[in-house]
């Protein structure tokens, strides 16, 4: 078998992953294995956080709704609970950017809602 240098492969592998780690404290943006872990984690949190921020997302339209509804006498809960019972399929992110920007009309869905 042939003997094989892996100098040039090995300083490119090693260049990439101190690259991905610049701005990182400490070993992490030096050392290569502590670089090559800081990214594995990065990368779990980078996964798990954009899933969180679906639900972030979700309770701060709720929270919208829910302050021009206590504005008008009602809440959150019932009005959700009247929609679904007239049928009214209007999803929260629209809800919310209904009250945010056009509460007239978010005042009609109310009214039909109710």
């Amino acid at each position: 078998m042939t003997r094989v240098k892996r100098g040039v492969l090995k300083t490119k592998t090693r260049r990439n992953v101190l690259k991905q780690v610049k701005g990182f404290r400490l070993n992490r943006r030096s050392k290569e294995a502590s670089a090559i872990e800081a990214i594995m984690h990065a990368g779990a949190n980078a996964f798990a956080h954009r899933r969180d921020k679906k639900g972030d997302f979700r309770r701060l339209w709720n929270v919208r709704i829910n302050a021009i509804l206590r504005e008008n006498g009602s809440t959150y809960s019932k009005f959700i609970g009247a929609m679904k019972k007239k049928n009214i399929e209007i999803d929260r992110k629209i809800l919310s950017t209904l009250a945010q920007t056009n509460p007239e009309t978010f005042k009609r869905i109310l009214a039909q809602a109710k």
